[in-house]
């Protein structure tokens, strides 16, 4: 079995990791780039867990200048298995209200302008998607925050925009016409990338917001993003605190077989791969590269 480290993204107000034991801070460098800050390491009980902050501390990169690949690639080579995301998001429904906490299942990508894949020409490589969310990861999420009385739902669509505008009004009722529940701009290409690294991945989504189309409340602005974000720091903490505490010593397997999402998802024979490719593919291909053993 393979020891559980669980990774923690941190969006919007969501700078730092509070009750963390024996920190330290790492620069990882990756073939891709710099992530967006140190990786902080640290424990809670005994679980082992590695925070990084998605925008950086200070909050200096903008959803689409956010280094996906790097961050994503950084987790992979300090060993996370498991990665929760939390980030803040509007929301489309009337009872899903500020404050309170989304546990999404699916994404719609309407993002234009990120490298999603850490795959290309010279090794091809098609993952699935269906199940973008780990239920069992899920799971221990909900149950963390059911434990801390923390107002939370489990299910839903997040449609990920590339900002770093808000919303139209019509595209925020084009949205919500068609069944989606909250939006934000980081989920993508976060999971995709989570997926071909082959860790189990999660989303928070704190609602902040009506987005534009409700015509009771104002329309969203940094400042009641911030405000709800901050009300909400607390809770978050709690939640991440419960979720370390309670968590498995060993990896789970995925139901939906996220940590073994590069078996039979690579198309390139491996003849033709390319080596400069597959060079900077070191950590993410790394179990699928692992030589046979002979019995």
């Amino acid at each position: 079995m393979t020891k559980a480290i669980l990774g923690i993204i941190g969006g919007s107000g969501v700078y730092h990791l509070p009750g963390l034991e024996d920190v330290r801070e790492e620069r990882v460098s990756t073939p891709w780039g710099e992530p967006s800050d140190a990786l902080r390491f640290g424990r809670i009980g005994k679980t082992e867990a590695v925070f990084l902050p998605r925008h950086g501390r200070g909050h200096v990169f903008s959803p689409s200048g956010i280094n996906y690949r790097a961050n994503i690639d950084a987790m992979k080579r300090a060993g996370v298995t498991d990665i929760v995301s939390v980030s803040a998001c509007g929301s489309f429904k009337e009872e899903l209200y500020p404050g309170l906490f989304v546990l999404v299942d699916q994404f719609v990508d309407r993002t234009f302008s990120r490298q999603s894949s850490f795959f290309g020409n010279g090794c091809v490589a098609h993952v699935s998607m269906a199940h973008p969310v780990a239920p069992a990861l899920q799971a221990r999420v909900a149950l963390a925050a059911q434990a801390e009385s923390i107002p939370c739902l489990t299910g839903g669509t997040y449609v990920c925009m590339e900002g770093p505008q808000f919303s139209s009004l019509a595209e925020s009722r084009a949205y919500k016409a068609a069944g989606f529940d909250v939006i934000g701009m980081t989920a993508m290409p976060e999971a995709k990338l989570a997926r071909e690294a082959e860790m189990s991945y999660a989303t928070v989504a704190m609602v902040t917001d009506y987005d534009c189309w409700h015509p009771d409340h104002d329309d969203v602005d940094v400042a009641s993003v911030i405000a709800v974000v901050n009300a909400n720091a607390g809770a978050a903490a709690r939640l991440l605190a419960r979720l370390l505490h309670d968590f498995p010593a060993e990896h789970e397997p995925c139901p939906v077989g996220s940590d073994c999402a590069l078996d039979n998802a690579i198309l390139t024979a491996p003849p033709a791969r390319d080596p400069a490719l597959l060079k900077k593919l070191d950590a993410i291909m790394a179990r699928v590269n692992q030589p046979e053993k002979t019995p």
